[in-house]
């Protein structure tokens, strides 16, 4: 049943669908490099919040990243991108959506570049980025940025000696993403799209607090720390792995070294009309569990091979309200097919779907591509341990990160669900079982404790490097 909220909103994108339709310069996406002709554009607001990213030098095998060819979502381009103009209320997120879609004619006769520019397009909600797919950015990615998504290549058998190479596990890769948001109709597209930048708008507050924490964790642009791995050739990407381990006394081989710092705090989700979270700010300082542990008993297998979200869907949904609902039908509801499942469905019903929020506030997708270890622990030891609540995890399910796989497998869901932080792990449900989709592998689904630089690495390796909280 329609909301009043939802109701006022279809109104307003009916009555902005019904003007002229959108000529082949209509639309042009927001970065130079990308534009075919002169337009009206809106002047670019720099932001004043944004800061230029600087390598992590993280010990204890976190990864970085070369500062002079970023090719990341989340990292700073080496030249300036236009910003998009700050949206300042609901009404005018829905406007600047609906009139920056492209036509359906010039959209199907656009190229790879173009598509993605205009698929993965980005807005600005009061001070935080968010971009179509890949969620709350530090900075906006430019055309070039985008284009690198597309075609770059997951980390596959080829990249690692003696490793085979099984099949997909589930998630949707961003080329597939933009394909199927670029085959919708206009009107359909432009619903889906504002479905999920509802999401956004609802959690932007969390976005900011989770970006100051960033920094705040971030060392200074020339630090040197002993132990800095060398910058990757592969932008973006892990260049030394702490090796997993699993099971409740493992103990890491690589330990991240979490410094006490402020972590953010929840935002009330919101219901019926959007309007400003308000943050609920503890009289008190939070005192963070050394460990926490969750959803004990709601692990779940994937019953296909592309259902690794309906699968981690399932767990956090019955965790949440004790009903086991079928896979099949969070399928539906998520838009799950066989190339996969997007993260913003996921964290969509969530919100929707779930009591999780009224913990940890209006569930959102974060990027953490330019997170270090110790933040990407601090996050999880907040949102696991106060909140009590659940982690949409986003990886490569790779050997080099997961050793008790038998095979190397692509993008993949988990449930982050429990962390110790004198070990250095995140406990999260594993529901891939190798064994049921290939005799020659293992069983591997159920409860798993992993390093979290391994895990981490594993949210790095992963071309959309974000993740669902």
């Amino acid at each position: 049943m329609l909301t009043a909220a939802r109701g006022a909103t279809l109104v307003l994108l009916g009555a902005l669908l019904t003007q002229a339709p959108l000529t082949a310069q209509a639309y042009q996406p927001r970065d130079p490099e990308l534009r075919t002709a002169p337009g009206t554009t809106p002047t670019p607001q720099p932001s004043a919040t944004a800061t230029p990213w600087s390598p992590t030098g993280i010990a204890s095998g976190e990864p970085t990243a070369d500062p002079t060819t970023p090719s990341s979502p989340g990292s700073t381009p080496t030249a300036s991108s236009d910003e998009p103009p700050a949206a300042r209320s609901w009404s005018e997120v829905v406007k600047e959506v609906t009139e920056t879609s492209p036509g359906d004619v010039q959209l199907r006769s656009a190229d790879t570049s173009a598509q993605a520019a205009s698929m993965l397009r980005c807005f600005k909600l009061e001070t935080e980025n968010y971009c179509l797919g890949l969620g709350f950015v530090d900075q906006v990615p430019t055309g070039a940025q985008r284009h690198a998504l597309m075609e770059q290549p997951s980390l596959r058998a080829a990249d690692e000696v003696g490793a085979e190479q099984d099949i997909p596990t589930g998630d949707l890769t961003p080329a597939a993403f933009v394909a199927q948001r670029a085959a919708l109709p206009k009107s359909r597209r432009v619903t889906a799209e504002l479905d999920e930048m509802q999401s956004a708008w609802n959690g932007r507050e969390k976005a900011r607090e989770l970006r100051e924490l960033a920094e705040a964790n971030t060392p200074p642009p020339n630090a040197e720390e002993e132990g800095t791995p060398e910058p990757s050739a592969g932008l973006g990407r892990p260049t030394a792995e702490a090796t997993p381990t699993s099971g409740p006394t493992s103990t890491p081989t690589a330990t991240p070294t979490v410094t006490p710092t402020i972590v953010p705090t929840r935002t009330a989700p919101t219901t019926g009309t959007p309007t400003t979270p308000v943050p609920t700010t503890p009289a008190a300082p939070v005192v963070v569990p050394g460990s926490a542990y969750i959803m004990k008993g709601y692990q779940t297998s994937q019953e296909k091979g592309y259902w690794c979200g309906p699968a981690t869907f399932q767990s956090i949904d019955w965790a949440d309200d004790n009903q086991k609902d079928t896979q099949a039908s969070w399928a539906k509801d998520l838009g799950s097919t066989t190339g996969g499942t997007a993260i913003s469905s996921m964290v969509q019903q969530t919100n929707l779907k779930t009591s999780w929020p009224k913990s940890a506030g209006t569930y959102i997708v974060q990027s953490v591509s330019t997170w270090n270890a110790q933040t990407f622990f601090a996050v999880h030891q907040k949102h696991l341990g106060v909140y009590k609540a659940p982690v949409i995890e986003h990886v490569q399910l790779l050997k080099r990160y997961f050793p008790y796989l038998a095979f190397n497998h692509s993008g993949h869901y988990q449930v982050g669900r429990g962390y110790d932080k004198k070990n250095g792990t995140i406990a999260i449900f594993e529901v891939f079982n190798e064994r049921r989709f290939n005799s020659r592998g293992n069983v591997t689904d159920g409860p798993r404790n992993i390093p979290a630089s391994a895990l981490f690495n594993a949210t790095l390796a992963n071309s959309f490097q974000n993740i669902g909280l």
